[in-house]
């Protein structure tokens, strides 16, 4: 198969070995503008597929992964500035359980929740997304689509998603492409054997250069592996659209200096609450949540490391959330935060559960004093303290501090959703349609954002918005910049 808004954490600086290493050629038609205009078609339906997430914790800690290897790429010289600037280099996670990733046209990368639960560490994760990320700098994508000219771009389109469907469910794909279609499909849009040794090789450059384990190419080639081996039942698409070969994981293991002695098989405490997390969230059933209760049990729970205890608890204690027995979860919040005591990334992602529970059960004022005593910012802290002071009475409060959240995120919906809340709880109607159109214009729903922006143009001429003249203009301003790209999209099909 072709086969990312927020804060970011801030990272060390990577250094530029000066040295590129060179590619099989780019050898597409294809410009990245029209490849990005097909990304973005692309990305559209993801946006409403019912599988899309945007978990601000699960989200905060895959940019910490994400971005330096966009640095490392920029370094290297593997990420041209007219790519840089053409690609969106979005990552969308999905509630998917299935183990996959993808790259799309335009940069955009699908990450599935099935994916992040059952790799090891921050490393196995980071050659994922860096080999990837190496398909779309090798522009293999490109060079793939060009052969699909004889479709319209909205074919092609319609093709990938249906990729995407099957890669999911067959029987979710059925109304788009059925049978030998999918497979045919499927086998147009595969890498070459070619390109998916590029994309190791760039790709592992990448990730060492940025500072992860380079063992973790091997481990997670052999994780991937052994799932296939074990699991007959289709769960590993993965290794559908990127085959493995001993070639490949022979190549992987020769490159890694003998005197590196680092390893990426040391769970920690941190990734195994992220793994857990995934898990919970992407199998929110009753059953599926109960479950979760065992995983704790004294017996089962000795036989663990610290750090898999750590994640344990933290799964238990946000299913035991999910189902609003927040007796449960305090109890299992206690033992939690005592294993994580001294590990301060760890107890970061405690604290930041400790706030969800307190929102679920209505006590903003908890949630807010917990929030504020963090250290570091973020995405997740940011949010979650907007949700809190809305909730609390502190709308104006939230208001402002999201106000100057989006001047640097612009492109971060679910904040423009929040202060749309924020706006509505002081009654200030026509700012909040105009921040509900914001988030539809990020997903690139555009049809919704212009019925939500002639919806404030009528508030504004009725004088019912209670909004002011500024606001009314910015309606004005996005109402002329939507129907803009309504035509622009009608003259692409």
């Amino acid at each position: 198969m072709l086969t990312c808004n927020g804060a970011l954490p801030q990272t060390e600086p990577v250094r530029s070995t000066g040295v590129g290493l060179p590619n099989l050629g780019d050898g597409s038609d294809m410009t990245p503008s029209a490849e990005r205009r097909l990304g973005d078609r692309i990305a559209r339906e993801l946006y409403r597929d019912p599988d899309y997430i945007d978990d601000p914790v699960i989200m905060e800690y895959v940019q910490g992964i994400w971005q330096p290897l966009l640095a490392a790429a920029r370094l290297r010289g593997e990420l041209p500035p007219e790519l840089d600037r053409a690609y969106a280099w979005e990552v969308l996670l999905s509630k998917d359980r299935t183990v996959n990733a993808f790259a799309l046209p335009g940069a955009y990368l699908g990450l599935h929740l099935g994916l992040v639960s059952v790799v090891s560490s921050r490393d196995e994760l980071a050659s994922v997304l860096a080999h990837e990320l190496s398909h779309v700098t090798q522009r293999h994508i490109a060079r793939l689509l060009t052969r699909q000219s004889a479709q319209t771009p909205w074919m092609m389109g319609a093709t990938i998603l249906a990729v995407l469907a099957a890669s999911k469910s067959a029987g979710a794909a059925n109304a788009v492409i059925v049978g030998g279609q999918a497979l045919a499909a499927q086998n147009q849009l595969n890498f070459s054997r070619d390109m998916e040794r590029e994309a190791d090789r760039v790709g592992y450059g990448v990730m060492t250069q940025a500072g992860f384990a380079p063992q973790a190419f091997v481990s997670m080639f052999e994780k991937l592996q052994q799932a296939a081996r074990l699991n007959d039942n289709g769960n590993f698409p993965y290794l559908r659209s990127h085959p493995l070969t001993t070639e490949r994981m022979a190549d992987m293991q020769a490159r890694i200096p003998v005197t590196d002695g680092r390893t990426s098989s040391a769970l920690t405490m941190e990734h195994a609450q992220i793994a857990a997390r995934a898990r919970v969230l992407s199998n929110g059933n009753v059953d599926a949540l109960r479950n979760w209760a065992g995983e704790v049990e004294p017996a089962r729970l000795a036989r663990l490391t610290p750090a898999a205890q750590a994640g344990a608890l933290y799964g238990a204690a946000l299913a035991a959330g999910k189902l609003r027995d927040f007796t449960a979860a305090q109890a299992l919040m206690v033992r939690l935060e005592g294993m994580v005591a001294g590990n301060p990334a760890a107890t970061r992602l405690t604290r930041l559960l400790e706030a969800e529970l307190a929102l679920a059960q209505d006590v903003p004022a908890r949630a807010l004093q917990i929030l504020q005593s963090q250290p570091e910012g973020g995405r997740a802290v940011q949010l979650l303290q907007a949700q809190a002071a809305v909730m609390a009475g502190q709308a104006a409060q939230a208001t402002q501090s999201l106000q100057t959240w989006l001047v640097d995120h612009p492109r971060d919906a679910m904040g423009w959703q929040l202060l749309a809340s924020a706006y509505a709880a002081q009654g200030k109607s026509l700012s909040a349609v105009r921040a509900e159109a914001e988030v539809n214009i990020v997903q690139m729903d555009y049809a919704a954002a212009l019925t939500r922006l002639k919806a404030a143009q009528d508030l504004a001429r009725k004088g019912t918005g209670a909004g002011d003249y500024i606001e009314a203009s910015i309606v004005d301003t996005r109402t002329r910049q939507v129907e803009l790209w309504i035509r622009e999209q009608a003259l692409e099909r």
